[in-house]
Protein backbone atom coordinates (compact mmCIF):
# COMPACT_ATOMS: atom_id res chain seq x y z
CA UNK A 1 0.00 0.00 0.00
CA UNK A 2 1.35 3.43 -0.96
CA UNK A 3 0.26 6.52 0.92
CA UNK A 4 1.36 10.15 1.08
CA UNK A 5 3.13 11.29 4.23
CA UNK A 6 2.28 14.36 6.26
CA UNK A 7 4.25 17.57 5.83
CA UNK A 8 5.99 19.46 8.59
CA UNK A 9 6.25 23.23 8.15
CA UNK A 10 9.91 23.88 8.93
CA UNK A 11 13.30 22.58 7.83
CA UNK A 12 15.03 23.47 4.58
CA UNK A 13 15.45 22.44 0.96
CA UNK A 14 18.95 21.59 -0.21
CA UNK A 15 20.36 20.48 -3.55
CA UNK A 16 20.39 16.68 -3.84
CA UNK A 17 23.78 16.25 -5.49
CA UNK A 18 22.89 12.55 -5.59
CA UNK A 19 23.19 12.34 -9.36
CA UNK A 20 26.97 11.89 -9.08
CA UNK A 21 26.50 8.18 -8.34
CA UNK A 22 22.77 7.48 -7.83
CA UNK A 23 22.81 5.20 -10.87
CA UNK A 24 26.03 3.43 -9.88
CA UNK A 25 25.41 -0.11 -8.62
CA UNK A 26 27.12 -1.14 -5.40
CA UNK A 27 30.62 -2.48 -6.03
CA UNK A 28 32.47 -4.78 -3.67
CA UNK A 29 35.84 -3.23 -2.98
CA UNK A 30 38.67 -5.76 -2.51
CA UNK A 31 39.75 -6.17 1.10
CA UNK A 32 42.88 -4.17 1.97
CA UNK A 33 46.24 -5.58 3.06
CA UNK A 34 45.57 -4.40 6.61
CA UNK A 35 42.39 -3.44 8.46
CA UNK A 36 42.34 -1.12 11.46
CA UNK A 37 39.27 -2.08 13.49
CA UNK A 38 38.10 0.36 16.14
CA UNK A 39 36.82 -0.98 19.44
CA UNK A 40 34.37 1.93 19.63
CA UNK A 41 31.96 1.76 16.70
CA UNK A 42 28.82 2.44 18.69
CA UNK A 43 27.28 4.59 21.39
CA UNK A 44 28.29 3.56 24.90
CA UNK A 45 31.28 1.70 26.27
CA UNK A 46 34.03 0.50 23.90
CA UNK A 47 34.46 -3.20 23.23
CA UNK A 48 37.35 -4.92 25.02
CA UNK A 49 39.93 -6.65 22.78
CA UNK A 50 39.99 -10.42 23.39
CA UNK A 51 42.88 -11.13 21.02
CA UNK A 52 46.60 -10.39 21.32
CA UNK A 53 49.37 -9.56 18.90
CA UNK A 54 50.37 -12.65 16.93
CA UNK A 55 46.96 -14.32 17.10
CA UNK A 56 45.53 -15.82 13.92
CA UNK A 57 41.95 -14.71 13.32
CA UNK A 58 39.32 -15.59 10.75
CA UNK A 59 36.88 -13.30 9.01
CA UNK A 60 33.86 -12.57 11.26
CA UNK A 61 35.70 -13.89 14.33
CA UNK A 62 34.98 -12.02 17.56
CA UNK A 63 37.94 -9.79 18.43
CA UNK A 64 36.29 -7.23 20.72
CA UNK A 65 33.73 -8.12 23.37
CA UNK A 66 30.93 -5.77 24.45
CA UNK A 67 31.74 -4.31 27.86
CA UNK A 68 28.22 -3.49 29.02
CA UNK A 69 24.56 -3.30 28.04
CA UNK A 70 25.17 -0.21 25.91
CA UNK A 71 28.09 -1.63 23.96
CA UNK A 72 28.56 -3.99 21.01
CA UNK A 73 30.70 -6.89 19.88
CA UNK A 74 33.33 -6.21 17.21
CA UNK A 75 34.51 -8.73 14.62
CA UNK A 76 37.46 -9.10 12.29
CA UNK A 77 36.59 -8.19 8.71
CA UNK A 78 39.41 -10.26 7.17
CA UNK A 79 41.29 -13.48 7.79
CA UNK A 80 44.86 -12.97 8.96
CA UNK A 81 47.18 -12.13 11.85
CA UNK A 82 46.79 -9.53 14.59
CA UNK A 83 49.87 -7.31 14.16
CA UNK A 84 49.03 -4.52 16.60
CA UNK A 85 46.59 -3.35 19.26
CA UNK A 86 47.06 0.37 19.62
CA UNK A 87 45.48 3.74 20.27
CA UNK A 88 45.17 5.71 17.04
CA UNK A 89 44.24 9.36 16.68
CA UNK A 90 42.11 9.45 13.53
CA UNK A 91 41.31 12.36 11.23
CA UNK A 92 38.23 13.06 13.36
CA UNK A 93 40.58 14.05 16.18
CA UNK A 94 39.51 11.23 18.49
CA UNK A 95 41.87 8.66 20.00
CA UNK A 96 40.46 5.14 19.73
CA UNK A 97 41.84 1.69 20.43
CA UNK A 98 42.20 -0.34 17.23
CA UNK A 99 42.99 -3.97 16.52
CA UNK A 100 45.15 -4.14 13.40
CA UNK A 101 44.84 -7.32 11.32
CA UNK A 102 47.11 -8.17 8.40
CA UNK A 103 45.06 -9.83 5.67
CA UNK A 104 46.37 -13.21 4.46
CA UNK A 105 43.95 -13.24 1.51
CA UNK A 106 42.37 -16.62 2.31
CA UNK A 107 38.99 -15.17 3.34
CA UNK A 108 38.35 -18.10 5.70
CA UNK A 109 35.39 -17.16 7.88
CA UNK A 110 33.52 -18.09 11.05
CA UNK A 111 29.72 -18.38 11.07
CA UNK A 112 27.21 -18.70 13.88
CA UNK A 113 25.28 -21.91 14.38
CA UNK A 114 21.80 -22.07 12.88
CA UNK A 115 19.08 -20.56 15.03
CA UNK A 116 16.99 -23.20 16.77
CA UNK A 117 13.80 -21.12 16.77
CA UNK A 118 12.64 -17.68 15.70
CA UNK A 119 11.16 -16.51 18.96
CA UNK A 120 11.67 -12.83 19.89
CA UNK A 121 14.26 -13.57 22.60
CA UNK A 122 16.27 -15.76 20.24
CA UNK A 123 16.22 -13.13 17.47
CA UNK A 124 17.30 -10.37 19.86
CA UNK A 125 20.13 -12.50 21.28
CA UNK A 126 21.45 -13.24 17.80
CA UNK A 127 21.37 -9.53 16.94
CA UNK A 128 23.32 -8.80 20.14
CA UNK A 129 25.91 -11.48 19.39
CA UNK A 130 26.35 -10.21 15.82
CA UNK A 131 27.33 -6.74 17.04
CA UNK A 132 24.55 -4.97 15.15
CA UNK A 133 24.03 -1.31 15.95
CA UNK A 134 22.10 1.51 14.31
CA UNK A 135 23.89 1.84 10.98
CA UNK A 136 22.32 5.16 10.08
CA UNK A 137 24.99 6.92 12.12
CA UNK A 138 23.72 6.83 15.70
CA UNK A 139 25.29 3.47 16.54
CA UNK A 140 22.86 2.56 19.34
CA UNK A 141 22.95 -1.22 20.00
CA UNK A 142 20.01 -2.70 18.07
CA UNK A 143 19.32 -5.50 20.56
CA UNK A 144 18.63 -2.87 23.23
CA UNK A 145 16.40 -0.89 20.87
CA UNK A 146 14.39 -4.04 20.14
CA UNK A 147 13.84 -4.64 23.88
CA UNK A 148 11.60 -1.72 24.95
CA UNK A 149 10.03 -1.64 28.39
CA UNK A 150 6.56 -1.06 26.90
CA UNK A 151 4.69 -2.70 24.02
CA UNK A 152 5.02 -0.80 20.75
CA UNK A 153 2.62 -0.95 17.81
CA UNK A 154 4.52 0.48 14.82
CA UNK A 155 7.88 -0.29 13.21
CA UNK A 156 9.15 2.47 10.91
CA UNK A 157 11.96 1.89 8.43
CA UNK A 158 13.91 5.02 7.59
CA UNK A 159 14.40 5.13 3.83
CA UNK A 160 14.44 8.92 3.60
CA UNK A 161 18.20 9.35 3.11
CA UNK A 162 17.74 13.13 3.00
CA UNK A 163 21.45 14.01 3.20
CA UNK A 164 22.80 15.34 -0.12
CA UNK A 165 25.27 13.18 -2.07
CA UNK A 166 24.59 9.95 -0.15
CA UNK A 167 23.06 7.04 -2.08
CA UNK A 168 23.99 3.90 -0.11
CA UNK A 169 20.50 3.36 1.35
CA UNK A 170 18.89 4.10 -2.02
CA UNK A 171 21.03 1.56 -3.85
CA UNK A 172 20.31 -1.06 -1.18
CA UNK A 173 16.58 -0.41 -1.44
CA UNK A 174 16.57 -1.18 -5.17
CA UNK A 175 19.29 -3.84 -5.23
CA UNK A 176 18.58 -5.74 -1.98
CA UNK A 177 14.86 -5.16 -1.54
CA UNK A 178 14.07 -8.69 -0.39
CA UNK A 179 16.91 -8.73 2.15
CA UNK A 180 15.50 -5.54 3.63
CA UNK A 181 12.01 -7.03 3.73
CA UNK A 182 13.19 -10.18 5.49
CA UNK A 183 15.21 -8.21 8.01
CA UNK A 184 12.23 -5.96 8.68
CA UNK A 185 10.03 -8.98 9.38
CA UNK A 186 12.53 -10.31 11.95
CA UNK A 187 12.68 -6.92 13.66
CA UNK A 188 8.87 -6.78 13.72
CA UNK A 189 8.73 -10.29 15.16
CA UNK A 190 11.21 -9.35 17.88
CA UNK A 191 8.97 -6.43 18.83
CA UNK A 192 5.69 -8.36 18.37
CA UNK A 193 4.54 -5.66 15.94
CA UNK A 194 2.25 -6.10 12.95
CA UNK A 195 2.21 -2.57 11.50
CA UNK A 196 5.29 -1.82 9.38
CA UNK A 197 5.87 1.46 7.54
CA UNK A 198 8.77 2.39 5.29
CA UNK A 199 9.22 6.11 4.72
CA UNK A 200 10.89 7.03 1.41
CA UNK A 201 11.40 10.51 -0.01
CA UNK A 202 9.56 11.25 -3.24
CA UNK A 203 12.84 11.70 -5.14
CA UNK A 204 13.40 7.91 -5.03
CA UNK A 205 10.62 6.53 -7.26
CA UNK A 206 12.46 3.26 -8.01
CA UNK A 207 12.70 2.49 -4.30
CA UNK A 208 9.03 3.34 -3.78
CA UNK A 209 8.09 1.03 -6.64
CA UNK A 210 10.25 -1.80 -5.26
CA UNK A 211 8.48 -1.87 -1.88
CA UNK A 212 4.98 -1.44 -3.35
CA UNK A 213 5.06 -5.17 -4.10
CA UNK A 214 4.92 -6.13 -0.40
CA UNK A 215 1.29 -6.04 0.82
CA UNK A 216 2.20 -6.15 4.53
CA UNK A 217 4.34 -2.98 4.37
CA UNK A 218 2.92 0.53 4.15
CA UNK A 219 5.03 2.63 1.78
CA UNK A 220 4.85 6.26 2.89
CA UNK A 221 5.97 8.74 0.22
CA UNK A 222 7.63 11.68 1.95
CA UNK A 223 8.12 15.22 0.77
CA UNK A 224 11.70 15.95 -0.30
CA UNK A 225 12.73 18.05 2.66
CA UNK A 226 15.63 18.22 5.08
CA UNK A 227 15.90 16.78 7.76
CA UNK A 228 13.20 14.27 6.83
CA UNK A 229 15.39 11.42 8.11
CA UNK A 230 15.31 12.75 11.68
CA UNK A 231 13.46 10.22 13.87
CA UNK A 232 10.96 12.68 15.33
CA UNK A 233 10.08 14.19 11.96
CA UNK A 234 9.91 10.80 10.28
CA UNK A 235 7.52 9.53 12.95
CA UNK A 236 5.26 12.55 12.54
CA UNK A 237 5.23 12.39 8.74
CA UNK A 238 4.50 8.64 8.63
CA UNK A 239 2.08 8.29 11.58
CA UNK A 240 0.97 11.78 12.62
CA UNK A 241 2.33 11.18 16.13
CA UNK A 242 4.40 13.89 17.83
CA UNK A 243 7.33 12.91 20.02
CA UNK A 244 7.50 15.54 22.81
CA UNK A 245 10.79 17.18 23.77
CA UNK A 246 12.74 14.93 26.11
CA UNK A 247 10.84 11.84 24.98
CA UNK A 248 11.81 8.96 22.73
CA UNK A 249 10.06 7.14 19.85
CA UNK A 250 8.96 4.32 22.14
CA UNK A 251 7.00 6.88 24.18
CA UNK A 252 4.61 7.16 21.21
CA UNK A 253 4.60 3.44 20.40
CA UNK A 254 7.20 3.51 17.61
CA UNK A 255 10.54 1.95 16.80
CA UNK A 256 12.65 3.34 13.95
CA UNK A 257 15.27 1.25 12.15
CA UNK A 258 17.69 2.09 9.35
CA UNK A 259 17.92 0.32 5.97
CA UNK A 260 21.43 -1.04 6.54
CA UNK A 261 20.50 -2.17 10.05
CA UNK A 262 17.65 -4.41 8.92
CA UNK A 263 19.84 -5.95 6.20
CA UNK A 264 22.42 -6.77 8.88
CA UNK A 265 19.62 -8.39 10.91
CA UNK A 266 18.68 -10.58 7.96
CA UNK A 267 22.30 -11.69 7.47
CA UNK A 268 22.69 -12.46 11.19
CA UNK A 269 19.48 -14.50 11.41
CA UNK A 270 19.37 -16.35 8.09
CA UNK A 271 23.00 -16.41 6.97
CA UNK A 272 24.61 -16.70 10.44
CA UNK A 273 26.94 -13.79 9.66
CA UNK A 274 28.32 -11.25 12.10
CA UNK A 275 28.59 -7.64 10.97
CA UNK A 276 31.93 -7.17 9.18
CA UNK A 277 31.26 -4.89 6.19
CA UNK A 278 29.15 -1.89 5.28
CA UNK A 279 28.00 0.06 2.22
CA UNK A 280 29.30 3.61 1.72
CA UNK A 281 28.90 6.38 -0.83
CA UNK A 282 32.17 7.95 -1.98
CA UNK A 283 31.27 11.19 -3.73
CA UNK A 284 31.84 14.88 -4.28
CA UNK A 285 33.43 16.89 -7.05
CA UNK A 286 36.88 16.15 -5.69
CA UNK A 287 36.90 12.35 -6.10
CA UNK A 288 37.79 11.15 -9.58
CA UNK A 289 35.19 8.34 -9.75
CA UNK A 290 32.24 8.59 -7.33
CA UNK A 291 31.02 5.13 -6.29
CA UNK A 292 28.76 3.19 -3.95
CA UNK A 293 30.95 0.56 -2.33
CA UNK A 294 30.67 -2.43 -0.04
CA UNK A 295 33.74 -2.07 2.13
CA UNK A 296 35.25 -4.22 4.88
CA UNK A 297 35.10 -2.52 8.28
CA UNK A 298 38.52 -1.13 9.16
CA UNK A 299 39.54 -0.28 5.58
CA UNK A 300 41.91 2.74 5.44
CA UNK A 301 40.48 5.80 3.73
CA UNK A 302 43.66 6.09 1.64
CA UNK A 303 42.87 2.68 0.09
CA UNK A 304 39.33 3.84 -0.74
CA UNK A 305 40.65 7.01 -2.38
CA UNK A 306 43.06 4.98 -4.49
CA UNK A 307 40.28 2.56 -5.55
CA UNK A 308 38.15 5.53 -6.67
CA UNK A 309 40.91 6.98 -8.85
CA UNK A 310 42.33 9.55 -6.46
CA UNK A 311 41.43 13.07 -5.40
CA UNK A 312 41.61 16.18 -7.58
CA UNK A 313 43.84 19.13 -6.65
CA UNK A 314 40.86 21.45 -6.11
CA UNK A 315 39.51 19.41 -3.16
CA UNK A 316 39.21 21.71 -0.15
CA UNK A 317 37.24 19.61 2.35
CA UNK A 318 36.89 15.94 3.25
CA UNK A 319 33.71 15.08 5.14
CA UNK A 320 32.87 11.84 6.93
CA UNK A 321 29.13 11.42 6.32
CA UNK A 322 26.82 13.85 4.58
CA UNK A 323 27.51 17.57 4.14
CA UNK A 324 24.83 18.60 6.66
CA UNK A 325 25.55 16.37 9.67
CA UNK A 326 28.91 14.90 8.70
CA UNK A 327 32.22 15.79 10.34
CA UNK A 328 35.00 17.67 8.58
CA UNK A 329 38.23 15.68 8.69
CA UNK A 330 41.72 17.04 9.18
CA UNK A 331 43.31 14.47 6.87
CA UNK A 332 42.91 10.96 5.48
CA UNK A 333 44.05 9.06 8.56
CA UNK A 334 40.72 7.32 8.97
CA UNK A 335 39.35 3.78 8.89
CA UNK A 336 35.81 2.65 8.10
CA UNK A 337 33.50 1.88 10.98
CA UNK A 338 30.08 0.24 11.21
CA UNK A 339 28.25 3.55 11.32
CA UNK A 340 29.91 5.24 8.32
CA UNK A 341 27.55 6.31 5.53
CA UNK A 342 30.11 7.83 3.21
CA UNK A 343 33.06 10.10 2.55
CA UNK A 344 32.73 13.31 0.55
CA UNK A 345 35.52 15.16 -1.23
CA UNK A 346 34.27 18.68 -1.80
CA UNK A 347 35.67 21.39 -4.04
CA UNK A 348 35.48 25.13 -3.40
CA UNK A 349 32.39 25.33 -5.62
CA UNK A 350 30.57 22.83 -3.39
CA UNK A 351 31.25 24.34 -0.01
CA UNK A 352 31.81 27.64 1.76
CA UNK A 353 35.21 28.79 2.96
CA UNK A 354 33.93 32.17 4.17
CA UNK A 355 34.98 33.21 7.65
CA UNK A 356 32.12 33.86 10.11
CA UNK A 357 31.09 37.41 10.91
CA UNK A 358 29.02 38.78 13.78
CA UNK A 359 25.38 37.72 14.02
CA UNK A 360 23.20 40.18 12.11
CA UNK A 361 20.04 39.28 14.06
CA UNK A 362 18.14 38.14 10.97
CA UNK A 363 16.58 35.14 12.77
CA UNK A 364 16.94 32.92 9.69
CA UNK A 365 18.29 30.13 11.94
CA UNK A 366 15.17 30.21 14.12
CA UNK A 367 12.88 30.43 11.09
CA UNK A 368 14.30 27.23 9.61
CA UNK A 369 14.98 25.19 12.76
CA UNK A 370 12.92 21.97 12.53
CA UNK A 371 12.92 21.71 16.34
CA UNK A 372 11.60 25.29 16.72
CA UNK A 373 14.60 26.45 18.72
CA UNK A 374 16.40 29.80 18.72
CA UNK A 375 19.94 28.79 17.73
CA UNK A 376 21.31 32.37 17.81
CA UNK A 377 20.58 32.63 21.54
CA UNK A 378 21.86 29.15 22.36
CA UNK A 379 25.11 29.92 20.52
CA UNK A 380 25.52 33.27 22.27
CA UNK A 381 25.04 31.70 25.71
CA UNK A 382 27.37 28.83 24.82
CA UNK A 383 30.17 31.13 23.69
CA UNK A 384 29.69 33.20 26.85
CA UNK A 385 29.95 30.10 29.08
CA UNK A 386 26.35 30.46 30.29
CA UNK A 387 25.44 26.82 29.76
CA UNK A 388 22.50 26.91 32.18
CA UNK A 389 20.86 29.53 29.97
CA UNK A 390 21.74 27.55 26.83
CA UNK A 391 19.93 24.58 28.36
CA UNK A 392 16.94 26.77 29.25
CA UNK A 393 16.70 27.77 25.58
CA UNK A 394 16.55 24.12 24.52
CA UNK A 395 20.15 23.20 23.65
CA UNK A 396 19.54 19.56 24.59
CA UNK A 397 16.67 19.35 22.09
CA UNK A 398 18.91 20.28 19.15
CA UNK A 399 19.33 17.38 16.69
CA UNK A 400 22.45 19.00 15.14
CA UNK A 401 20.96 18.78 11.64
CA UNK A 402 22.77 21.89 10.41
CA UNK A 403 19.68 23.68 9.05
CA UNK A 404 20.58 26.80 11.03
CA UNK A 405 24.17 27.05 9.78
CA UNK A 406 23.14 26.26 6.19
CA UNK A 407 21.04 29.42 5.90
CA UNK A 408 23.09 31.71 8.14
CA UNK A 409 24.21 34.77 6.09
CA UNK A 410 26.87 35.48 8.72
CA UNK A 411 28.30 31.96 8.28
CA UNK A 412 28.18 31.32 12.05
CA UNK A 413 29.34 27.91 13.30
CA UNK A 414 26.06 27.40 15.10
CA UNK A 415 26.03 23.61 15.22
CA UNK A 416 29.54 23.38 16.68
CA UNK A 417 28.67 25.91 19.40
CA UNK A 418 25.44 24.14 20.31
CA UNK A 419 27.16 20.74 20.29
CA UNK A 420 29.81 22.12 22.63
CA UNK A 421 27.06 23.45 24.92
CA UNK A 422 25.36 20.05 24.99
CA UNK A 423 28.60 18.34 25.98
CA UNK A 424 29.24 20.90 28.74
CA UNK A 425 25.69 20.52 30.07
CA UNK A 426 26.09 16.71 30.19
CA UNK A 427 29.43 17.13 31.95
CA UNK A 428 27.94 19.50 34.52
CA UNK A 429 25.07 17.12 35.27
CA UNK A 430 27.49 14.20 35.57
CA UNK A 431 29.47 16.18 38.13
CA UNK A 432 26.30 17.15 40.00
CA UNK A 433 26.44 20.85 39.12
Amino acid sequence: MIKKGKNYPYGIHVKDMKELCADSAIEKMPAPKKVYISMLQHIGAPAIPIVKVGDKVKKRQLIGEASGVISANVFSSVCGTVVAIEDIVTASGLKMKHVVVENDGTDEEVLFDNIADFEPKTIIERIRLAGIVGLGGAGFPTAVKLSPSTQLDTLIINGAECEPYLNCDYRLMIENTDDIYRGVKYAARALNIKRIIIGIEANKPKAIEAFANYPDIEVCVLKKQYPMGSEKHLIYCTTGRKVPCGKMPFDVGCCVQNIKTVIAIKHAIEDNKALSSTVLTISGGGIKTPKNLRIQIGTPLDDIIEYCGGVSDDTVKIVAGGPMMGKIMIGTNSYTRKTNSGYLFLTEKETSLDKPSNCINCAMCAKNCPMRLMPMYIEAFALNGEFDKAEKYGAMNCIECGSCAYNCPAKRSLVQSISMAKNKIKEMKKNGK
